[in-house]
């Protein structure tokens, strides 16, 4: 595999975001999508450096650590702004009366947890330890899973406990009564149901954008089928949801109503000069100005609904994490790369630590993109950036993958 250099005259960016542009850029999206995958940094920290010039993974820990953003599950495991703490309160009571089977099945654990928590504060995960082993969320024929890590996902997942702080991928773990803004706690335990419900449809709908009925995830609330028509239809009626016609596709989608005008404007400017996320209201100080390639993690919140993306983008993804690698047909962890407002192709890349380096197993353009040498220098800027991003000084194989004509 070749090597290269970092591209002469790249310098880091010298804007320094701040915990609160991280925060506007968090609440833009509505939420950001965790996992601990680490092939390179994790999905979570891709996704902000994506979009934030600057971004360093101590900032999203600030806001954790200072009570601004919280962890819990949205579209999946996500961050989310404190602010919006009361809005996922069904889905923590959907959890409590699901999961309160399995926590009585633990009664001593449980209490030992919570009994350390509430004299010791926040603690980490690695704090609690014991020689059963369970069956966990994803243990299959053999148990596996610490009794006491088991407990520690039932209380988090059903609102009892919370993650407070991580160093690394180590989750500190508090009490929710005793971690949480006064005024944050009183409000979930007063939300009714149905407005929680409703605000958290809308979060929904303002977190994807394109919106169809046949997502099982619609509003983040387990509806059925039926009851996700009947309720687009019904934003539609008040006028705050509009039909969208999308060219040779059947999937009947839709957007906010107040998007319209700026597809309007989008389709009158974009002519290839349109920056994507320029829509989205941020700090002038974490604008990116140009047309920039950018690598996206496999759970950007681009990619959440798949069949959209291929609706949309022509682009048909799998995340192959978890095919087996015999099957595979990008790579472990192949990332979309965008260019501009078009999904050009895949990056496999995997960080070595121990050698300091980002390397490149695969890069491949889709057929109809044509590897120019002003394409491929902008590649190489993009992956020199993503290299020091992740605090390394060379990139392995970055031009040896991939069909080119240059």
């Amino acid at each position: 595999m070749q090597r290269s250099q970092l591209v002469p005259g790249f310098e880091a960016t010298s804007q320094r975001p701040s915990p609160d542009d991280v925060l506007a850029v968090i609440s833009a999206l509505e939420c950001v999508q965790i996992d601990p995958v680490a092939a390179v940094e994790r999905n979570q920290h891709l996704v902000l450096a994506a979009r934030i010039p600057g971004y360093r993974p101590k900032l999203l820990n600030q806001l954790l650590e200072t009570r601004k953003v919280f962890e819990y599950i949205a579209n999946a495991a996500c961050v989310l702004p404190m602010a919006d703490y009361a809005l996922v309160e069904p889905i923590r009571r959907r959890h409590q009366t699901g999961l309160q089977s399995e926590i009585d099945k633990y009664q001593d654990v449980v209490g030992l947890v919570l009994h350390r928590l509430e004299s010791e504060g926040a603690l980490p995960a690695n704090a609690f330890t014991s020689a059963d082993k369970v069956h966990g969320y994803w243990d299959n024929q053999v148990a596996k899973t610490k009794a006491t890590s088991h407990v520690l996902n039932l209380l988090n997942d059903t609102g009892i406990i919370r993650v407070v702080k991580r160093d690394g991928n180590t989750r500190f773990f508090d009490i929710s009564r005793n971690s949480l803004p006064e005024d944050v706690w009183q409000q979930s335990r007063v939300i009714e149901t149905a407005d929680a419900q409703r605000l958290l449809l809308e979060k929904y709908m303002r977190a994807y954008r394109v919106l169809d009925a046949s997502d099982a995830r619609f509003g983040w609330s387990h509806w059925k089928a039926q009851e996700r028509s009947r309720i687009l239809e019904s934003y539609v009626s008040q006028g705050k949801v509009v039909p969208l016609a999308v060219a040779e596709c059947r999937t009947p989608y839709y957007v906010l109503a107040e998007d319209v005008d700026a597809l309007q404007r989008m389709e009158m400017d974009l002519r290839g000069d349109l920056e994507p996320f320029s829509d989205i209201r941020v700090p002038r100080s974490v604008a990116v100005a140009g047309r920039a390639i950018r690598f996206l993690p496999p759970l950007d919140n681009l990619l959440w609904r798949r069949s959209r993306v291929v609706d949309l983008f022509s682009f048909d993804y799998k995340w192959e994490v978890y095919t087996p690698a015999v099957k595979r047909q990008y790579g472990y962890y192949t990332m979309p790369i965008l260019a501009g407002d078009e999904l050009i192709g895949r990056i496999d890349p995997r960080l070595d630590r121990k050698q300091g380096a980002l390397v490149v197993e695969g890069l491949y353009l889709e057929p109809n993109i044509k590897r120019t040498q002003k394409l491929s220098k902008s590649l190489e800027v993009a992956l020199d950036r993503f290299a020091r991003f992740h605090g390394v000084n060379e990139v392995v194989g970055a031009h040896s993958a991939g069909s080119a004509d240059t």
